[in-house]
């Protein structure tokens, strides 16, 4: 299988590298090979409060007494989370403790 993609506009495999620019011989659209290398890395990296990369499954700690809006519940300092799940918006940590789910920021955790 070649490590050259197929082209965007017509599908067709018949491309090739030319300097930095993926070239198509069938229809001569060409694309920069840079936009390979962004669109594989476009996934965002989320990151503990000591720049640890954090991935689902992973298991982490409360680094800070939070407490819970709408409720009188805190979730206390030292905490271990376990099986954590990343999703995207303002909070990007989805967990399950005792006092139910809660979507946490990754600034109050670091990795266990």
């Amino acid at each position: 299988m070649s490590a050259i993609p197929a082209c965007p506009q017509c599908t067709l495999e018949n491309t090739y590298a030319d300097g930095a620019n993926y070239i198509c011989a069938d229809c001569g659209y060409e694309w920069p090979i840079s936009a390979e290398l962004e669109a594989e890395s476009d996934e965002a990296v989320v990151k503990d409060s000591n720049g640890t990369v954090l991935k689902d499954g992973d298991a982490v700690v409360l680094i800070k007494d939070l407490k819970v809006k709408g409720s009188s519940i805190t979730l206390k300092q030292g905490t271990k989370v376990k099986s954590i799940r990343l999703v995207g918006g303002d909070h990007e940590v989805d967990c399950r403790m005792e006092g139910g789910s809660f979507m946490l920021k990754a600034c109050f955790l670091k990795k266990a």
